[in-house]
């Protein structure tokens, strides 16, 4: 439910750009599932919808709704290593809502929205955009918006916004993949998922990877469906 026009977005806006901003290697999930642990390419989140976003570093304007989206990009993940990268993902994002942001967390992430709102205006093309879709929100021009609304956000608001609108319960998990049987087998079981490296890690990490391995996903087999890429658009 929340839209930009709901009073909880700018605190969105911040938990989501620390948890992941788009092709950007300083998120919370970027850090800990590629940079530490080697998984994968690319973790982000999002708070609104972003097509095309593999093509792409900003988002584009119009894509206004009257009801958005919380997802996250976990891509690629070598097969052997895929139970244990949701595993993950969800970890974090339990801890995350859990613990929600320090102040000095805060404090940098906004001072970073402040600033990366001017890209998003960098032509009139798409500072015209954005100022369509605050006349559709009933907002005043984006920045400005944005600017305010900044100012005036705490930490604390941000981790009630987190705590109140994220969760890792009811949820869809949606997965690209060959031989989905194998895997659909593997998440219904939740049996162990250990990870090895082919270097050594902090202790910190290994102690971490015990809990991840064994965390639960909580899936019932009827809620599992397995489409074939050929009826995909269907």
């Amino acid at each position: 439910t929340v839209t930009r026009a709901h009073p909880d977005y700018p605190a969105l806006l911040v938990a989501q750009s620390y948890l992941g901003q788009h092709r950007s290697s300083s998120g919370r999930l970027f850090q800990r599932m590629r940079e530490l642990r080697g998984l994968n390419y690319g973790d982000y989140a999002y708070i609104e919808y972003f097509p095309r976003g593999m093509f792409q570093f900003e988002p584009d304007p119009n894509l206004a709704r009257r009801q958005q989206i919380f997802q996250i990009w976990i891509r690629p993940v070598e097969p052997p290593t895929a139970q244990f990268a949701l595993r993950l993902a969800m970890f974090e994002v339990n801890q995350f809502i859990e613990q929600g942001l320090s102040q000095e967390d805060f404090e940098r992430t906004r001072e970073f929205l402040g600033k990366y709102v001017n890209l998003l205006m960098k032509t009139k093309s798409a500072e015209l955009g954005y100022r369509l879709d605050s006349l559709f929100y009933n907002l005043p021009d984006y920045k400005t918006f944005l600017d305010r609304s900044l100012a005036r956000l705490t930490r604390d608001h941000v981790n009630r916004a987190i705590r109140k609108h994220l969760r890792t319960a009811d949820l869809q998990i949606v997965v690209v993949a060959r031989n989905c049987g194998e895997l659909e087998k593997k998440l219904l079981s939740n049996e162990p998922s250990p990870m090895t490296y082919n270097s050594p890690k902090p202790a910190d990490v290994v102690e971490e990877d015990k809990i991840v391995e064994r965390w639960k996903i909580d899936l019932k087999p009827e809620a599992v469906r397995i489409v074939p890429v050929e009826k995909v658009f269907e």
